[in-house]
């Protein structure tokens, strides 16, 4: 048996610095289309300029995404998935302070949680995906709207024990349409309150929790 040679290492193959970059990168490629798709529009933005906002060469974005439209399906479902996260998260953890939190308190959280995905400080993909859906493919676009489906299925029960409280005086299938119809269009008017030396000034701009409570008002 030869000794001379040197044992090779068990195990996988440590990765280089870069192999363990690729999440953040490709995270952060995600990130700067949002910005950019949001502020530019789908059609208007490059490859190129996403690569140079965080600092890419031209060409790198093609090693984590085939093109730009599997890009802008990654904005989309990033999003969802997040949003989809932190509305379960805080729907179990009011479960398990208050078991027998009302239909109303829930809908609260649902509504606030809400304002915070359209208008939060991770909200790019909102516009994003509201209006530029059109330029995904078929195929792209049912795996969204499966996320839509995911994400609105946790207010059904919620809106069906309003109604059955009498509540929520319309049908729970419209009601629900025209609430996050409500809702999402707060994207195009909302401008959040001026901030001065750490405490709001008064103006006509209101919170994310006072939306919440005039949201609660006018759908109950």
């Amino acid at each position: 048996m030869n000794t001379s040679l040197a044992k090779r290492p068990r195990g996988r193959p440590k990765k280089t610095e870069e192999q363990r970059d690729d999440g953040n990168r490709r995270q952060a490629l995600i990130c700067a289309a949002a910005q950019l798709f949001k502020l530019k529009g789908y059609d208007a933005t490059t490859t190129r300029e996403i690569a140079a906002q965080i600092g890419m060469q031209p060409g790198s974005p093609f090693y984590h995404f085939e093109n730009k439209q599997d890009l802008l399906l990654a904005v989309m479902v990033d999003g969802m998935k997040r949003a989809i996260a932190d509305q379960h998260t805080l729907l179990k953890a009011l479960l398990t302070q208050s078991p027998k939190a009302n239909a109303s308190i829930k809908l609260r959280i649902l509504i606030r949680h809400h304002f915070e995905v359209l208008l939060g400080p991770q909200s790019d993909f909102i516009p994003v995906m509201l209006y530029e859906s059109r330029a995904l493919n078929s195929v792209q676009r049912l795996s969204i709207n499966k996320l839509k489906d995911s994400y609105e299925a946790a207010w059904i029960p919620v809106l069906q024990e309003l109604c059955h409280c009498n509540k929520l005086k319309a049908p729970v299938g419209i009601s629900r349409l025209m609430i996050f119809g409500a809702l999402n269009w707060s994207v195009q008017w909302y401008e959040a309150p001026l901030i001065k030396n750490k405490n709001r000034v008064k103006s006509h701009h209101a919170s994310l929790d006072e939306l919440t409570e005039a949201a609660l008002v006018l759908f109950l």
